[in-house]
């Protein structure tokens, strides 16, 4: 046993097949191999030959993975099909490499535009880490991109005059913004490989990554990406603590907001219930919109306000036994699939028809009534609020349509088989 102990880690990282993402991996790899780990560099043949002639690192063992291209992929080619084709015969690859030899290893490190290495990983229960090659900016942006803003993008991205504010970033106009987020760019994949990236992060309870950066080059940048890479312990540890489906959980989406006097409201018919409650309240960029709640010590004795939240993590909680949103598709959906509850308050775009298809259709919640001056009294907020708490059909509505959310994506479910039919004419 002492000996096993002794053994230096063994990292098998895992690269993706560029000059510019090889060039810091090797450089990343000789640091670690200098403070006595054994590592093992994974990438396409192709490139695995042409560097290790080049500048060969002492004590760095390699490995190969598919990307369908014997010969190396031309950057004239189409790079949708590259990196669909790299993921589809990578992962068979990577599989069958730590079937054989993956007991070794104790961690995995991915590169930018390889999520499905990390996949890969959970299945043989490695820990993975993104090596993260671009800024952290550029990792914030399309991390919150995901998490709400492409609505306000894709909308807006026309508009010479357009500008966004995402946490720890300054203003950022359309042409300040990735390519890949404008419609018309043909090029989709990096899109859809970046939102794979954000949901392999989700899905972790401590989500590694390293960027190629430091601290004062990007101070807000790297602070912002902390609040979401610390996957809400705090919070998880204090929902842990209460009884089940006892608790509400509060939040309005990364661009819904409430006006104080709202908010206020909102506070009191909380307050009202009696029962426990983690509620969002984002940090405010508006000086006239950063005064406390005026019952603001009586809220934190019944609850927890945090400035974020891994939702999927919370929605999860066997605590969690409502939910009121603002009833965003994504909020509303995690919460069908979690089979939660829900007190729908809605703002714009969708959220009204979402609203419509939760309370009448679904039958999986209740919509808040405003007064005629639009706002939504306290009293009506703790009569809902009561309404779903305590109301047995809603739950087990909510349980049932979870349940077909499962057996939709299991194999043989309809949203596996799409997804399948999807594959073949691609």
């Amino acid at each position: 046993m002492a000996d096993q102990q002794q053994q230096p880690p063994q990292v098998l990282l895992v690269t993706f097949a560029s000059q510019g993402h090889i060039n810091p991996s090797l450089q990343f790899a000789n640091k670690l191999i200098n403070s006595g780990v054994h590592v093992t560099l994974m990438s396409v043949s192709s490139m695995i030959h042409q560097f290790n002639k080049a500048s060969p690192v002492h004590g760095l063992s390699y490995a190969y993975y598919s990307d369908g291209y014997d010969h190396a992929f031309q950057l004239s080619g189409d790079t949708n099909h590259y990196l669909s084709e790299t993921k589809r015969h990578g992962t068979q690859c990577l599989r069958e490499f730590l079937a054989d030899q993956g007991t070794r290893f104790t961690s995995i490190v991915y590169c930018t535009l390889l999520p499905w290495v990390a996949t890969v990983a959970r299945e043989f229960h490695i820990p993975a880490t993104l090596l993260w090659f671009q800024p952290a900016s550029l990792l914030n942006i399309c991390y919150h991109y995901f998490k709400g803003y492409d609505e306000i993008i894709t909308k807006n991205i026309d508009d010479p005059t357009f500008t966004v504010q995402m946490p720890g970033l300054p203003p950022l106009s359309r042409h300040d913004l990735p390519s890949f987020f404008i419609p018309s760019n043909p090029q989709a994949m990096p899109l859809l490989t970046m939102k794979e990236h954000v949901q392999v992060l989700d899905q972790e309870t401590n989500p590694r990554v390293l960027v190629n950066t430091f601290d004062l080059l990007e101070t807000e940048a790297i602070k912002a990406a902390d609040k979401w890479s610390q996957k809400s312990i705090i919070e998880m540890e204090w929902l842990n603590t209460k009884p089940e489906t006892s608790v509400i959980y509060v939040a309005f989406g990364s661009l819904s907001t409430l006006a104080k006097p709202q908010m206020e409201l909102l506070a009191k018919g909380l307050l009202e219930t009696g029962r426990p409650f983690l509620w969002v309240i984002r940090e405010s960029t508006d000086e006239q919109e950063t005064d406390p709640l005026s019952r603001l010590n009586e809220l934190k004795k019944l609850g927890m306000i945090v400035p974020w939240c891994s939702q999927v993590q919370v929605l999860s909680h066997p605590s969690i036994g409502c939910f009121l949103t603002h009833s965003g598709w994504n909020s509303t959906f995690e919460s069908l699939v979690s089979g939660v509850p829900m007190v729908t308050f809605p703002q714009w775009v969708d959220q009204g028809t979402n609203s419509k298809l939760v309370q009448d259709v679904w039958k999986t919640g209740v919509r808040l009534r405003q007064n005629e001056d639009g706002m939504v009294e306290a009293g009506e907020i703790k009569r809902c609020l009561e309404m779903v708490m305590g109301g047995e059909e809603i739950k087990k509505n909510a349980k049932k349509w979870k349940d077909l959310a499962k057996e939709a994506v299991e194999e043989g479910g309809t949203s596996y088989n799409n997804i399948k039919a999807f594959e073949k004419i691609i």
